[in-house]
């Protein structure tokens, strides 16, 4: 692929780390984008920062708070949980939900966001 540029001088040894540097992290990228992607949806957001603060949900906790179906609310956990975003555990006849730490420590900074009061203006 050719691209043409009006610089005066290509440093052409940046060009290639840059290019090694996105392929050595490629699949830690891909990784990530496939969380944010599914993440991107404002009721997913939601449900995470509520696990989040809140440390485990049932469904139907879940449903009052966002004031959707259970029907709705369960399909935005299978998508958490066919990502491993958020894993479940069944206690009695109630199945509780909460974040996969391992994965969704890549939302904390998000997270942070809405409760830090000097950095409104970003969100």
């Amino acid at each position: 692929m050719s691209n043409s540029c009006i610089r005066i001088e290509a440093d052409i040894e940046q060009i290639n780390k840059c290019k090694l540097l996105l392929e050595e992290q490629s699949q830690k990228i891909e990784s990530m984008t496939s969380v944010l992607n599914l993440v991107g949806n404002t009721v997913r957001f939601n449900i995470l920062y509520l696990l989040q603060k809140e440390g485990r949900l049932c469904v139907c906790d879940l449903s009052d708070i966002l004031g959707i179906s259970i029907s709705a609310v369960s399909q935005h956990l299978r998508k958490l949980k066919d990502r491993q975003i958020i894993y479940s555990v069944k206690e009695g006849q109630t199945i509780y939900y909460s974040n996969n730490e391992a994965k969704s420590h890549l939302l904390d900074s998000f997270f942070s966001l809405l409760t830090d009061e000097t950095k409104t203006e970003l969100v």
